[in-house]
């Protein structure tokens, strides 16, 4: 009993409200949210934009972290090959002179193949060595770039940031009267017509569920309206949409009640 004791006081809320006093307050409620709408774009492209800044830059500093480490890791292989270097030069002197006291050919051989072992060794460990060091200038030019174009991409994202707290700063408090304006207006407009008027906002790609006709066609679809159907929208008898689009329409008189305030 008591939802249908609710249901008719909410008819009888609006039954005293004319169908032009609802396509005011429709078209009303329209130009309150498209104004929400422009503030919301203003502001929405900047946030979008300071994401992928802050994401380039934390991309560009893990780039960087990596290089770093990896030079680490070569200059930790280049102390590896200098070892070898100046243990072959130790080992090398070591054979040579123990060279000069053999006995016999055998040992003079075994000793040789060992000098020619470890002149092969160094070898290798200086081609190795030149190759590392090769590779960390390489990559210390790589991060010199990264690091010039990390520094102008902290530099765009600060300027974004602080733009968009301007921005914010400035539209916060109107968009939160406009808030508060839509909701009233909204009081003015049954259930079952506010969620009409919802449903084709969210469907429609620039927002706009109430237009009014503009050079005798539709101002959201831009479709012919018939000559008949227009008089109907003037007469303010009932709530008409656009057959192709589904918006509501109204004319121009509803446009300048609005405009008007």
């Amino acid at each position: 009993m008591s939802k249908i004791k609710s249901g008719d006081a909410q008819k009888n809320q609006f039954a005293n409200i004319s169908v032009e006093e609802r396509l005011v307050a429709l078209a009303r409620l329209q130009d309150i949210d498209s104004q929400i709408d422009d503030i919301r774009i203003v502001r929405g492209e900047l946030p979008l934009e300071v994401q992928d800044l802050e994401d380039e830059v934390q991309g560009l500093q893990t780039r960087i972290d990596k290089l770093n480490a990896e030079i680490q890791e070569i200059e930790n292989s280049i102390k590896e090959k200098e070892a070898v270097l100046s243990e072959g030069v130790i080992l090398v002197k070591k054979y040579e002179e123990q060279r000069m006291n053999v006995r016999n050919n055998r040992e003079y051989d075994s000793l040789t193949k060992e000098i020619e072992y470890q002149g092969l060794e160094m070898q290798l460990a200086e081609k190795r060595i030149k190759e590392f060091t090769y590779s960390v200038e390489m990559k210390k030019e790589v991060i010199a770039q990264a690091e010039e174009k990390l520094n102008s991409r902290i530099a765009d994202l600060e300027d974004k940031k602080n733009k968009l707290a301007e921005i914010v700063s400035e539209t916060e408090r109107e968009e939160k009267e406009l808030n508060e304006k839509s909701r009233e207006n909204e009081k003015f407009i049954e259930p079952r017509l506010l969620t009409a008027y919802k449903r084709i906002r969210e469907n429609a790609r620039n927002g706009l569920a109430v237009v009014p006709i503009e050079r005798d066609a539709c101002g959201g679809c831009f479709n012919k309206i018939p000559p008949q159907r227009q008089l109907d929208i003037r007469m303010h008898k009932k709530i008409i949409v656009c057959e192709y689009c589904g918006r509501i329409l109204i004319d121009n008189e509803i446009k300048e009640i609005v405009a008007g305030k």
